[in-house]
């Protein structure tokens, strides 16, 4: 296939110019200066960190005479959210050291650190390399950190998914020696750990046109909603093992309203790949992305427009030429099931583990609650291995029966709400960071969610919803971080204190919702979600979720039926 050369955005030559990710970080770490220059935001991101100020706090600073407070938010790699309790215990460690105090879970079985100081960013950097994992390609136009279900069970097919998310990891990370030479060179001494290689191999000196990310799922657990991702892998079990991954291509989430050529939008079925075959098939879907994705607009460079514009036929032909040969077809294996892993769930060794569920993956300390101290506690008397869930949760693995009723008391000594303590809306929402540090939001949406779902939970009981499963999603802005765009619900900022309010996606993460009602003032939010639940309530047939409803009767009928049933 011959290549035309795209017209570079600012982005694209920054990077091509940026010696392999270098840029000018290394003289701006030296400066005192409080912050890094616009280029170098940029090329941080590779690095696994965002530049970000408080924003309640700009008003104060400027009636002071001051400018921003400048801060870093420093985000892991964990692949399929897989780590050791010492390895968690040195993140509580570093937000208490060195970050605002409070952690952040993610939606992609990751960490985040927030108010981090770019006088600490580097030793902050250090440590999580030093209890063995790293911030590289956590961020940044490049393969993010690859999801798979964290669910720790026995047999082969659990372990074979999670070897190949690692493997993978390991297959698509960045080989530039940037991020050795930046952050784990001893400035004295000049002393370095790993050093990676000049030459990207893979990714070439510009790196992806956008970010891109993979997913690993079984089709009876689409607990890391593979159909968001670039490219997602669902695993075709035979026999208590896996045979092969139908390959689906083109999710991601993010848009931008005022654009009409964006969009979210859901993977399609590709080509069924053999184990043996998997890294290389995902190394040619890259190769296709990286060499015909749009390097001229940013907005549409995801690979998700680039798979909608061709069509799944053109794609597929193009990453068979990569690859070198012909795929077979998908087989008929999709998901139909998700699991969240709360609670105590067997293992299959003898051994338990127990899904904790985090509001909004947020864990902190504070009167009423000592999540942090709480975990520690956990940690320090089982050392339990850890896994982070796609639904900013965790789960405690390898507990011994006998020691299950002491694991619940430490957690209830220290005021921490069990997954059990949960009403089942509380447990299936979720919401992204948004203010007051991430520089995109809009909107308020972890601090608003948990007030929202305090208004929903009476009414629901009311109408005898208390116990249905749907998924309700919360953004501060329209890039779907909390993936919105396939819940039962969703709602995104638009507008200061407004929402786009969507309706009916799927638990199971295979189907998009559709704009309900836009600029919904916050005040009205609870009012809204309301009047849909009744509508459910009233007018649901054969036992169909709450999102299957909202799909089959539409917008306008929604609305009808909202507005005429009787409300709790």
């Amino acid at each position: 296939m011959s290549i035309d050369m795209p017209k570079l955005s600012a982005v694209e030559l920054l990077k091509a110019e940026s010696n392999f990710l270098r840029g000018t970080i290394a003289e701006e770490l030296r400066s005192e200066i409080d912050h890094f220059d616009k280029d170098s935001i940029q090329l941080l991101k590779f690095h696994g960190t965002y530049q970000q100020d408080n924003r309640d706090d700009r008003s104060a600073n400027k009636a002071e005479g001051g400018g921003k407070a400048f801060s870093m938010m420093l985000r892991s790699r964990i692949p399929g959210g897989i780590m050791s309790s010492d390895q968690f215990i040195a993140h509580l460690d570093l937000c208490d050291t060195l970050g605002n105090s409070t952690m952040k879970l993610t939606t992609r079985q990751t960490i985040q650190l927030h108010g981090i100081l770019k006088s600490d960013l580097k030793k902050t950097i250090a440590r999580i390399n030093e209890v063995g994992l790293s911030t590289l390609a956590a961020c940044g136009d490049v393969n993010r950190n690859v999801m798979c279900c964290p669910a720790k069970r026995t047999g082969n097919v659990h372990s074979q998914m999670q070897k190949l998310c690692l493997d993978i990891a390991i297959a698509l990370e960045p080989r530039s020696g940037a991020y050795h030479q930046l952050w784990l060179t001893d400035d004295e001494t000049g002393d370095k750990t790993l050093v990676g290689g000049e030459v990207e191999p893979l990714y070439g000196p510009r790196y992806l046109p956008r970010k891109f990310k993979m997913a690993v799922a079984l089709p009876n657990d689409n607990c890391v909603d593979a159909y968001t991702n670039d490219i997602g892998l669902i695993a075709v079990v035979l026999d208590e093992s896996i045979i092969g991954y139908n390959v689906i291509v083109g999710g991601g989430m993010g848009t931008t309203p005022s654009a009409k050529k964006t969009s979210p939008l859901l993977a399609k079925r590709m080509a069924f790949a053999k184990p043996e075959q998997v890294i290389d098939v995902c190394k040619a879907i890259l190769k296709v992305q990286r060499d015909y994705g749009n390097r001229e607009d940013r907005k549409v460079a995801r690979m998700k427009y680039l798979v909608d514009n061709w069509g799944i036929v053109r794609f597929r032909r193009a990453v068979e030429e990569y690859f070198g040969g012909p795929l077979a077809d998908c087989t008929e294996d999709d998901v139909h099931g998700f699991d969240d892993h709360m609670g105590w769930q067997e293992q299959g060794d003898g051994l338990w583990s127990y899904g904790l569920n985090i509001e909004n993956g947020r864990l902190y300390d504070n009167d009423r609650r000592q999540l942090k101290a709480g975990i520690r506690a956990v940690c320090a008397e089982f050392n339990p291995e850890i896994r982070l869930t796609a639904h900013q949760a965790m789960i405690f693995c390898d507990v011994k029966p006998e020691n299950r009723d002491r694991l619940i008391k430490i957690l209830r000594d220290h005021k921490v709400p069990l997954s059990e303590d949960f009403s089942t809306v509380r447990r299936w929402s979720m919401a992204c960071v948004a203010l007051p540090t991430c520089g995109l939001a809009i909107t308020e949406s972890e601090r608003a969610l948990p007030g929202i779902i305090d208004e929903l939970e009476q009414p629901l009981a009311k109408l005898g919803l208390d116990h249905e499963a749907f998924t309700i999603r919360m953004t501060g802005c329209p890039n779907g971080c909390a993936r919105p765009y396939n819940s039962d619900l969703g709602l995104v900022g638009k507008a200061k204190g407004k929402y786009t309010l969507f309706a009916g996606g799927a638990l199971l993460g295979n189907r998009l919702s559709y704009i309900y009602k836009d600029l919904v003032p916050d005040t009205d939010v609870t009012k809204e979600l309301i009047s849909i639940f009744a509508a459910f309530k009233a007018n649901r047939i054969n036992g169909e979720t709450l999102g299957g409803f909202c799909a089959r009767v539409g917008r306008d009928e929604l609305e009808t039926l909202a507005d005429a049933a009787p409300k709790p």
